[in-house]
């Protein structure tokens, strides 16, 4: 494999939210460690730094030393054009699916062109309905049902190794083929701007009550995920709904004047 191929390991972010227990992020980055993986996030942990994720990482100290230590997960995953959750239960809405082997090589189809970061939740609960509404993808470790709860450094140990897979299957020119596009995705940070200009047209509208959005804009996100829009895209929609919100402004202000 080529060192540039190799160095792309580094556009890949391992993103734990929330996290209670210091050894759980110690244990997270020395199965980091052990798959080539080195960019840790951690989303409000509940404690960091601490001796107890020191004594788990054990020989992957540099991955802990390293970590980006923010305060929400749009600050964790802004610059990513491929997000994938973790979640280990199905939800109200269905989301775009993958499996471990599918998002190990998904990543390394999309890495030379973006960041990519995959995202684990809270140990006792995930990731919440918001949280996972923001990823492009999500993610199910096929655990045996009647003792299905995984330690949050084991299941990074499972997907970081399906991020190697990936990696090899990407070295021997092998990786399963994905629809390319003249443009790359748009990133997360430019799609959470999108979402809320497009909620606040369609309250303009009145298509939506600003206190009562039921799933409409669930279901709009699933739509626009299973899309994945492109940066032209999402310029273009932007532009769409600007104009719509000038035509209501200039309409009532006509409404006004009468």
């Amino acid at each position: 494999m080529s060192a540039n191929l190799e160095r792309l390991f580094d556009n890949i972010r391992i993103v734990l939210v929330n996290t209670s227990h210091p050894g759980n992020i110690g244990g997270a980055a020395r199965a980091m460690k052990n798959m080539g993986l080195s960019r840790l996030y951690l989303v409000a942990p509940k404690e960091f730094p601490a001796d107890k994720a020191v004594w788990r990482a054990a020989g992957a100290l540099d991955v802990l030393d390293r970590a980006v230590v923010v305060d929400t997960l749009d600050e964790a995953v802004a610059e990513c054009g491929l997000v994938v959750g973790t979640s280990a239960r199905e939800r109200r809405i269905p989301w775009p699916l993958l499996t471990p082997r599918e998002c190990g090589e998904r990543c390394w189809a999309e890495v030379d062109r973006h960041e990519v970061a995959i995202v684990f939740g809270r140990e006792d609960r995930g990731l919440t309905n918001e949280e996972l509404h923001k990823c492009n993808y999500h993610v199910h470790i096929p655990a045996n049902a009647d003792y299905s709860s995984l330690n949050l450094a084991a299941a990074v140990q499972v997907l970081a190794y399906e991020v190697r897979m990936g990696y090899l299957t990407a070295k021997e020119g092998k990786l399963p083929h994905f629809d390319d596009w003249d443009m790359p995705p748009a990133n997360q940070k430019a799609l959470e701007m999108y979402y809320q200009h497009l909620q606040e047209t369609l309250e303009e509208l009145g298509f939506l009550e600003p206190d009562n959005p039921r799933q409409t804009l669930t279901r709009l996100r699933r739509l626009y995920n299973r899309v994945r829009l492109d940066e032209m895209e999402l310029s273009i929609l932007r532009g769409v709904l600007t104009a719509t919100q000038n035509y209501i402004y200039h309409s009532k202000k006509q409404g006004d004047q009468t």
